[in-house]
């Protein structure tokens, strides 16, 4: 089962299921372990029959099969494929909001749980997107959109075969672009209240070479203790919430 592909047009999970509901990706079925009376679970498969979506019983075998070994928690949905957004769509919604564009730059991130959690991070504080390659990147699949509480049916997330071109292109439109690295400057005195665009990268390799020479900013988080980085995810909350605060104040 461990190896047993995580398809991208399956949400699983409660929480999963219940912002898949919410969200512009209206599941087209939803699948129930037979004899599940998990009052969460109830309310939810009530509210997806009130939308008239079909609600299918099934064995847990066939559910685990479906949802690719991640943890069901005996409901998943089936949903319409990821419709991507585009750059142009990233800016509008900063205009629509009359804010200074905040963008999140993912450089090649594998872990669908980091991917998620960086998600989550980028609606909790109000950033307008994420930015991630179309290939060598996880996709966006059900641990993606179950590690995310969900956030992934509603942040717009862009697609693009280069991410050195689309620096460019940030950078022809106004956005300056910041790498999160070991050596650059103190995070904490950089100014946030500006178009930006955050890059982070994989622990294993960080933020690229060519993607650092297409930086603007190179800034860090300093480490005062035993270990020499942060989990991504937890480096993004980081500056995310600087980015917010900066960002909040009168």
């Amino acid at each position: 089962m461990a190896n047993t592909p995580i398809r991208e047009d399956i949400v699983a999970g409660r929480n999963a299921v219940r912002e898949a509901l919410e969200s512009e990706r209206t599941p087209d079925k939803i699948y129930l372990v037979r004899g599940e009376k998990h009052g969460a679970i109830h309310a939810i498969v009530q509210d997806a029959r009130s939308r008239k979506i079909p609600v299918e019983q099934v064995r847990r075998e066939k559910l685990d099969a479906l949802c690719g070994g991640v943890n069901h928690q005996g409901i998943a949905a089936l949903v319409p494929p990821m419709t991507y957004a585009s750059l142009d769509e990233l800016f509008e919604l900063a205009k629509e909001r009359g804010e200074k564009p905040l963008f999140l730059i993912a450089d090649h991130i594998q872990d669908p749980h980091n991917l998620g959690a960086m998600l989550r991070v980028c609606d909790a504080v109000g950033a307008h997107g994420l930015i991630l390659p179309k290939h060598d990147a996880c996709p966006i699949n059900s641990t993606v959109v179950k590690a995310s509480a969900g956030a992934a049916l509603h942040t717009k997330i862009v697609r693009v075969t280069n991410l050195a071109a689309c620096c460019e292109t940030l950078k022809e439109r106004g956005v300056w672009i910041a790498a999160l690295e070991a050596d650059g400057d103190d995070y904490a005195s950089f100014d946030y209240d500006t178009p930006l665009a955050l890059i982070l990268g994989s622990e294993g390799r960080g933020v690229g070479r060519l993607l650092r020479e297409k930086s603007d900013f190179c800034i860090s988080l300093p480490m005062h203790g035993n270990v020499n980085s942060l989990n991504v995810s937890c480096a993004t909350a980081v500056v995310l919430y600087a980015a917010e605060r900066a960002r909040r104040k009168p």
